[in-house]
């Protein structure tokens, strides 16, 4: 059976008709081409398809889109741009807090949450609060760095400060 759901996603109001059964993360990825939220797991456990639902970090793999009807969800192409990366986008680059790649949206989307959440930050804090988030890659080490980096920069424009 096909509901009927209206969403703000990055900023532009969709309606869709999906199954009642479509989870958020198929919504982001097949029905609006959003391929920044990444699917791991499909058991959210990993966090690579963490974005921002009411301003709340959430995995999406786990949100079935019927639930949100009316709601505002933000996905890592809608903090920043090319351009004009989002604080935290830049501390991921400048920290070398990334390698494949993979984890990186959900994991950016995960540390804009916590900061935001949390003040002040300290690296034990930074670990706790990104458990959910798994990166086969790196020790983490650099991510911490990188989030630590970045919350001094953080406005409330762009989901922190």
């Amino acid at each position: 059976m096909a509901v009927e759901i209206t969403l703000t996603v990055n900023g532009v109001a969709h309606a869709l008709a999906i199954p009642e059964n479509t989870l958020l993360v198929d919504v982001l990825r097949e029905h609006l081409g959003l391929k920044g939220t990444h699917v791991g797991c499909d058991t959210s456990q990993c966090g690579a398809c963490t974005v921002h639902l009411d301003g709340r970090a959430v995995k999406a793999c786990s949100v079935l889109a019927c639930q949100i009807d009316g709601c505002e969800v933000t996905t890592i192409e809608g903090i920043g741009s090319v351009d004009a990366l989002h604080p935290m986008q830049a501390a991921f680059r400048d920290h070398h807090a990334l390698q494949c790649g993979f984890c990186t949206p959900g994991m950016i989307m995960s540390a804009i949450d916590l900061v935001r959440r949390s003040a002040p930050l300290d690296r034990a804090g930074v670990r706790q609060g990104l458990a959910g988030n798994l990166c086969r890659c790196t020790g983490y080490h650099n991510i911490v760095d990188a989030v630590l980096a970045a919350a001094p920069h953080m406005t409330e424009r762009q989901g922190g400060g």
